[in-house]
């Protein structure tokens, strides 16, 4: 008998909004598989910390931005749980640097990471939905996606792609009863910020209205939200964590 227990596969899942996702979603039940990429440490670290707490979890190491490896990835959790409900999309990578000093190569892996890695994963994960007429894709864009930022111009855009592709796949995917939604964090206290000095940080939360800066969870929470039966009617849309920096 097909088990009760609902199963995500989370990219980026080692770290920042990923780890949160990963976490979120095992301490509500969730079989999770959590997808990494620069650090397979970490991941298997949070998967032995929700193990010892009960919860169903595995780490896998691969690249979203091979088809190959994100087939092999959606294998290795249908392999162990036989279906996939929920995909989380939130691999993603960025960085600040004028427009002028972005080299082809780092343009490249931008897109490979944050839009192809989209493609790549959904590739792998889809025609299971598919078959199966049911399932729920949850992709992380940004609020750079939305409005764009300085010095930004590669992450920007490949968000901003997030977010069409979101579209796009969900008006494609709804007569299959296949869900697409996006989560768009504003400024989140990851270690993707970290490099940002003091000033701008305080900046960013003077220019939230809510005035705070936002934390991994916030982003998990609306993930959790689209991924239950409360979100059951919502697709092709673009949900906005950011206290309130872009309305």
């Amino acid at each position: 008998m097909e088990s009760t227990k609902r199963i995500a596969m989370v990219t980026g899942g080692s770290r920042g909004i990923g780890a949160a996702v990963v976490r979120l979603l095992a301490r509500e039940g969730w079989r999770v598989a959590a997808g990494c990429h620069q650090n397979p440490d970490r991941a298997e670290a949070l998967c032995k910390e929700l193990e010892a707490e009960g919860a169903e979890v595995f780490s896998f190491r691969g690249d979203v931005a091979s088809v190959a490896q994100m087939e092999a990835f959606a294998q290795a959790v249908l392999d162990r749980w036989g279906r996939i409900d929920l995909l989380v999309n939130n691999a993603g990578i960025a960085q600040q640097k004028l427009f002028t000093d972005v080299t082809e190569e780092e343009w490249d892996r931008i897109f490979a990471v944050n839009a192809k890695g989209l493609y790549c994963c959904c590739r792998a994960v889809v025609p299971h939905m598919v078959r199966r007429h049911t399932g729920n894709i949850v992709n992380v864009a940004s609020i750079w996606g939305e409005v764009g930022a300085s010095c930004e111009v590669p992450y920007s855009a490949s968000k901003a792609a997030v977010i069409g592709f979101t579209k796009a796949l969900a008006k494609e995917l709804g007569p299959s009863g296949i869900r697409v939604n996006c989560v768009s964090p504003g400024v989140i206290d990851t270690e993707m910020n970290a490099a940002l000095d003091p000033e701008t940080v305080e900046a960013l939360r003077e220019e939230t209205p809510l005035g705070a800066i936002g934390s991994p969870e916030d982003a998990a929470r609306a993930v959790l939200w689209l991924a239950g039966e409360g979100s059951a009617f919502v697709t092709g849309q673009v949900i906005g964590v950011n206290g309130g920096f872009v309305i």
